[in-house]
């Protein structure tokens, strides 16, 4: 076995690095070749600038949606809320001229509402002059003793006629008055008509008079039985001082349960036919109240 006897210098790439940039580099005729680039450097004044252009937000014209060159986080979020104050700012003073606009426009829709109104009574009025809007309040056109008689009535209606106020009636009694009506036929006509009004507590024994689908009752439940139909909920008989009429309740109406004996208010009953006879139900569209009874949630 044969041995090598010579030593190896192991010379790293750093050091290599290092002596080749040590060496000189001549020319043909053997002169050393001076690097002639001149090296800039930056002032102490121009590195200021540099570190202010870099740091303050002022100083920063190139902004991109994304993000911000040379600024932190921070300083790039009151960049951004100073643009989108500006902004609204700006949008603000464009609108500006707009302000009130929805104020306006309601008066305009209530003038424009009223103009329809006034035509449309005045159409009205070639038939019943009574309707014609210059017209004046019918009880300036009363005597001293009509108009007494008139606020008599009327006192006495509003206190059988729910909704109506005494104003109201006295005016209609007024104008009955005016058309050639006495006092008597004037109370009557005005009373039948304010009674079969839509909204108007309706006397049962007074609905197969009334011309309306839906009305509004109150009486007492006196009788309950069972229906056949899994569709009823609940049948019986409802009373007041004028009469009675059969109720029907409807299960997908979704109304409370009356207990027998219970006194009910209900608003937007159907008027049906039942063995030619009068009938109500109470649909999805029917509200019923219980005045006697001490909290709604009892319902």
């Amino acid at each position: 076995m044969s041995s090598n006897n010579s030593s190896r210098k192991v010379v790293s790439v750093a050091e290599q690095a290092f002596e080749q940039a040590d060496e000189t580099t001549v020319d043909e005729d053997g002169f050393e070749v001076v690097d002639e680039t001149p090296t800039f450097q930056a002032t102490v004044q121009q590195e200021i600038q540099a570190k202010v252009d870099a740091n303050h937000p002022d100083g920063i014209a190139d902004t991109s949606d994304e993000r911000i060159d040379g600024v932190t986080l921070a300083q790039e979020e009151r960049i951004r809320a100073r643009e989108a104050e500006l902004e609204r700012i700006s949008a603000r003073a464009e609108l500006g001229s707009q302000e009130g606009r929805e104020a306006r426009s309601r008066v305009i829709a209530a003038e424009r509402s009223a103009g329809r109104r006034r035509q449309f009574q005045k159409r009205a009025a070639s038939v019943n002059p009574m309707a014609d809007p210059d017209r004046a309040d019918p009880r300036t056109e009363l005597t001293q003793a009509q108009l007494g008689a008139v606020n008599s009535q009327a006192t006495r209606l509003a206190e059988k006629l729910d909704g109506w106020s005494r104003a109201a009636i006295s005016r209609r009694l007024s104008e009955a008055v005016l058309g050639g009506k006495d006092m008597l036929s004037a109370t009557v006509s005005v009373f039948e008509e304010l009674e079969g009004a839509p909204g108007t507590m309706v006397p049962i024994g007074k609905l197969e008079g009334v011309s309306r689908r839906e009305v509004c009752i109150e009486g007492t439940l006196t009788t309950v039985w069972e229906s056949e139909s899994p569709a009823i909920q609940q049948a019986g008989l409802l009373e007041d001082e004028s009469g009675q009429v059969k109720l029907t309740s409807w299960k997908a109406s979704d109304v409370p349960w009356i207990r027998e004996g219970e006194r009910v208010r209900i608003h937007g009953a159907a008027r049906n036919w039942y063995d030619g006879r009068v009938s109500i139900a109470l649909t999805g569209w029917t509200t019923v109240h219980f005045p006697e009874r001490d909290a709604w949630w009892d319902a």
